[in-house]
């Protein structure tokens, strides 16, 4: 990394952003629940707004990012999203915040998220090396759960100090930080000749044409065997974490009285392991290969979280953060290792629409999940919700375990490029 500056910005980027967006991860939901007495299902409008762009734009932002240079994308998403923010705290200043706002924001920030992920993603490549794909996505999944791990902490204790919707601030710093960062970025990046508007293009013929480039981004997803088992259990994924999005507030804050800041300590638990499985992966796969280590550990986030259905009041509330941290381990080596391998199997002129694909086909299911959590908070309470998430979470991997033949897959040599640098 020392040598390699635009990588380490990008890295810092990353971890700035994401402390931020886990202060929201605690902060929004209780802004709801702690300032405006949401119950379930107005908990399941909140998360299924945040992640209704992935539905509404996911597919066309792939085939935009794949006309543009990326690295613009990003600064801007990140403006968007830090603007967005700073309404809450002075709408709950002025004594005007209301779940409709909550909403809003929310699907400002999705919409945002949506943008910058897919840009994210594809930009990599033109700033490392294609043999280094491991240890630069390892890098950056390294700052996230470093985020994961921190982020929550700090989210429950800026709520404990200064309310939920002032909390939200730091998720607003920190996207102006992580512009700014991004900024001095320099990235190899090439848009290929006829990309974009084309001028005197007909409505009808461009729209026929988005479509086209679309559909092209799903069917490679669709002939790629790894790609498709895990963008099914992606989407799987996904629902689970929505639905515990809503259980977890409803079970351990209102039915075990949990505070904010114990609240946000237990949800850092998984980011502890989740730590340790992006740092193993350049040695895990370099000694068991792609295929065995992709299927090993979805076998392993398989049953890792179930212990946490033990979950409850006093000494049982430690069942989650130790199963989180187990189960925060094999996830971690599974989706850096599925990154690596569709970054790498991927032409550099599809990788803008294949990601946009996978991010809609998984985070599409999330508002779906979010919808489902709600209903079912309102009937049957907040622990049974908790742990439809945390099972669903568990099974949602069966999507691959049931494939073995992954075990022996294998990505094609790094393809010969002159853009990128060592990150190393």
């Amino acid at each position: 990394m020392r040598s390699n500056p635009d990588f380490r910005r990008f890295v810092w980027a990353n971890g700035v952003t994401q402390m931020g967006t886990q202060v929201t991860t605690v902060a929004l939901p209780l802004a709801a629940v702690l300032t405006l007495d949401a119950g379930a299902l107005e908990l399941g409008l909140l998360a299924a707004a945040q992640m209704a762009a992935f539905l509404l734009v996911g597919l066309p932002a792939g085939v935009w990012v794949d006309r543009v240079r990326r690295l613009p994308v990003l600064v801007w998403s990140d403006l968007v999203r830090g603007l967005a923010l700073v309404t809450v705290p002075l709408a709950a200043w002025a004594g005007v915040l209301t779940l409709p706002q909550l909403y809003a924001v929310a699907l400002l920030l999705g919409f945002g998220t949506v943008f910058f992920d897919v840009a994210h993603m594809s930009l990599l490549p033109a700033i490392v090396p294609e043999d280094r794909l491991e240890r630069g996505n390892g890098a950056l999944e390294v700052t996230r759960n470093v985020s994961l791990l921190a982020g929550p902490g700090v989210g429950g204790w800026l709520v404990n100090l200064l309310t939920a919707p002032v909390a939200l601030l730091a998720d607003s710093v920190s996207y102006l930080a992580s512009a700014l960062l991004l900024s001095r970025v320099r990235a190899e990046e090439r848009v290929r000749a006829g990309e974009g508007v084309r001028a005197g293009e007909r409505p009808a013929r461009r729209e026929r044409r988005l479509r086209r480039e679309m559909a092209e981004g799903l069917a490679f997803v669709v002939r790629e065997p790894v790609l498709r088992r895990v963008a099914v259990g992606g989407a799987l994924v996904m629902a689970a974490n929505s639905i515990c999005a809503i259980g977890f507030p409803l079970y351990l804050i209102k039915e075990l009285d949990v505070g904010p800041g114990a609240y946000g300590l237990l949800l850092s638990g998984s980011a502890c392991g989740a730590l340790a499985g992006a740092a193993l992966v350049p040695r895990l796969t370099a000694r068991f290969g792609t295929g065995a280590t992709l299927y090993g550990s979805a076998v392993l986030a398989t049953v890792l979280y179930l212990p946490a259905l033990a979950t409850g009041p006093g000494w049982r509330l430690a069942f989650l953060p130790v199963a989180g941290a187990l189960f925060g381990a094999a996830s971690s080596v599974f989706g850096v290792t599925q990154l690596s391998h569709r970054q790498r199997v991927t032409p550099g002129h599809l990788l803008g629409r294949v990601n946009a694909a996978m991010r809609f086909l998984m985070w599409g299911a999330f508002p779906l999940g979010g919808l489902l959590g709600g209903a079912l908070g309102e009937r049957v309470g907040g622990y049974a919700v908790f742990a439809v998430g945390i099972a669903a979470l568990g099974l949602s991997h069966l999507a691959v375990v049931t494939a073995p033949r992954i075990r022996t897959a294998t990505a094609p040599p790094p393809r010969p490029r002159c853009a990128g640098r060592d990150p190393a």
